[in-house]
């Protein structure tokens, strides 16, 4: 039997903390399914899912708590699965427009009123090319209930564009 584990690491970013993280995960047997790393104003920061033998669970927990002593604060949770709706659908939404303070906040309240998940999140601010404001992009893997129409979503999300300048498209991963 395996253990599934969830590791978040954050500390200062310097070569070599992805390398010290395998190490430990490899001499554990631990197989290395799937992450997010990033470097975030200076900061490593990742997410990192990890399943391995249940007799490594421990020692594994053990050996990454270790590398705090190197100024990393890491947390390691032991998955559960989660029941998932299987009429829900899993939909990619690509939106873009003029950054403020909030913006996130006011489409998240549009996806949480609607019972809808994000699965995964990654925005960014740019200099607007022809604007010459800054510009807020979002990307997002949501997991919509079979009770959400697409195109109601879609109307939803646009109705904030008049307020907001936001650009939405919403496709199912993989532009099916």
């Amino acid at each position: 039997m395996t253990t599934s584990l969830i590791l978040n690491v954050i500390g200062p970013d310097r070569p070599g903390l992805v390398n010290a993280i395998a190490d430990r995960a490899t001499a554990s047997g631990a197989n290395w399914l799937e992450s997010r790393l990033a470097n975030l104003a200076g900061q490593f920061a990742g997410i990192i899912h990890l399943q391995v033998p249940d007799e490594h669970a421990d020692a594994l927990t053990q050996a990454l708590h270790a590398l705090e002593t190197h100024g990393l604060q890491i947390s390691v949770t032991r998955a559960q699965s989660a029941a998932t709706d299987p009429a829900a659908r899993t939909l990619q939404l690509d939106l873009v427009g003029q950054d403020h303070p909030g913006i996130v906040k006011e489409i998240s309240h549009v996806l949480f009123s609607r019972g809808i998940s994000i699965d995964e999140l990654a925005t960014e601010c740019v200099e607007g090319s022809m604007s010459g404001g800054t510009l807020f992009r979002a990307t997002a893997r949501l997991h919509v209930p079979a009770s959400v129409s697409t195109e109601s979503l879609r109307e939803t999300l646009e109705s904030l564009a008049d307020d907001l300048m936001v650009d939405v498209e919403l496709d199912s991963p993989g532009g099916a």
